[in-house]
């Protein structure tokens, strides 16, 4: 692997995304830039600074009832749910505040909610939050499976996001290809730097990276 590139925010100059040239192989893509959000996810002042921007993108006419978390971005979260509450977004709740939720996963690698969390869900307007938009299959499985749950999805937050809108709904996000242009993601079968015979650096998820 090369090194580490360092790309701050146009919306603040202390959040900072560190982009790390190589050959990653994710669940469902190889890239070629691993994009660590490591204290962006975990570290309190960029946790807060990255919700208030984020919130910014969010329309002052959105409804939102619960926040889902993808990618370790709880804590995003919470910090997000009170940028909106302060921004005055609405919340149908009876209690007139926001859940924070984030899905279980099934060994087959099914998101899925259990009946305890349904309360958050069904007939709720649900806020996707993730780390990364790539490919669009994990936003397309929240999606699905929220949708399959009874709720109806408000909006998507994304840090950094490579798609502009996924199933047809926007994706808001404080990092684009732009920003990382030269940016890349290819299937397994048709990736170039397979094809090119660059030996695969790590294994990638939202955990972070493992070299091999």
């Amino acid at each position: 692997m090369q090194e580490m590139i360092r790309i701050s925010s146009k919306a603040h100059p202390n959040i900072e995304l560190k982009a790390i040239p190589g050959h990653f192989v994710t669940p469902s893509s190889h890239i070629n830039y691993f994009l660590d959000m490591t204290t962006l996810k975990t570290r309190l002042s960029e946790a807060s600074l990255t919700a208030k921007e984020l919130s910014r993108q969010i329309e002052a006419s959105m409804i939102v009832d619960t926040i889902v978390c993808i990618d370790g971005c709880d804590i995003i979260g919470a910090f997000l749910a009170e940028e909106l509450t302060r921004a005055g977004i609405y919340s149908r709740n009876a209690h007139k505040t926001i859940y924070i939720i984030t899905p279980e996963y099934s060994s087959a690698g099914q998101m899925l909610f259990r009946d305890n969390y349904l309360q958050m869900i069904k007939g709720k307007n649900i806020l996707l939050l993730l780390a990364s938009a790539t490919t669009g299959r994990t936003v397309t499985k929240a999606v699905q499976t929220l949708t399959y749950y009874g709720a109806s999805i408000s909006g998507i937050s994304a840090v950094f996001s490579a798609a502009n809108s996924v199933m047809g709904i926007p994706v808001h996000a404080l990092f684009t290809t732009a920003d990382v242009p030269d940016y890349k993601t290819y299937s397994p079968e048709s990736c170039a730097m397979c094809k090119e015979n660059k030996p695969i650096d790590a294994f990638a998820n939202a955990f972070g990276y493992s070299m091999i």
